[in-house]
């Protein structure tokens, strides 16, 4: 400390009236600002740094939401098993004309808690602030093949089909996300073909009750064989 403080005063003696003349010149070395090339590195180093985290941040949380809509396809998919308990192993159907709950959604509304469960956290479209119905759901039904062979001929306004008629209930869609224009229904192909919402993919649950997320284009819309109980 001595050293410092010959140093740092003019003639280099400890005198009471240099003590000042010392700690104001090391206040001021301390106190010496950046320079403009030493801030813009340091803001370009923040700018690659935001350019490489925001994706992996995004990305992070579509996973998350990805997952929440996969626990609501897999309780859609429990409720619609319960539902059957009660209706002689029979499936909801997408469409039944003439009934006060003439969609799949208000026929498995009173086996869900929450309205919620009926909307993905990606959907950007629909929503449970707005009025519950088919066309306000983000999921949506296997109607070729678990409604309309209800009826001979294939129509509707036979409720959906048993679960004896599928062949293989855990290679068989029940529902899943749907596209904005009639949600409450979903195919393998064409208007109604599955929405991409979670990283070029979307969630799905089969007959047996359980969930899985796809690619999509890919091998669920590949063909209809995971739709209509063929497999793959």
């Amino acid at each position: 400390m001595e050293e410092m403080f010959k140093i740092h005063v003019p003639d280099g003696k400890i005198r009471r009236e240099n003590y000042f003349y010392f700690w104001k010149n090391m206040m001021k070395n301390e106190r010496k600002a950046f320079t403009l090339i030493e801030l813009l590195v340091v803001i370009a180093i923040i700018a690659i740094l935001a350019a490489i985290l925001f994706p992996v941040f995004a990305r992070a949380r579509e996973n998350a939401r990805r997952a929440s809509c996969l626990s609501n396809t897999k309780q859609l998919g429990l409720a619609a098993l319960q539902y059957s308990q009660d209706y002689d192993e029979k499936l909801p159907s997408s469409y039944l004309p003439g009934s006060s709950a003439s969609t799949w959604n208000l026929q498995l509304q009173p086996y869900i808690k929450s309205y919620q469960v009926f909307y993905c956290p990606s959907d950007s479209t629909h929503s449970s602030t707005g009025t519950f119905s088919n066309s306000n759901i983000s999921y949506g039904w296997n109607y070729a093949y678990l409604t309309l062979p209800a009826c001979t001929p294939s129509a509707y306004g036979c409720g959906g089909v048993s679960l004896a008629y599928i062949q293989s209930v855990s290679q068989t869609v029940l529902l899943g996300d749907s596209q904005d224009g009639l949600p409450y229904v979903i195919n393998y192909a064409g208007v109604y073909q599955p929405l991409p919402r979670h990283l070029e993919g979307a969630n799905f649950c089969f007959v047996d009750g359980h969930a899985k997320w796809f690619k999509i284009p890919g091998t669920i819309t590949a063909n209809s064989g995971l739709w209509n109980g063929n497999g793959p």
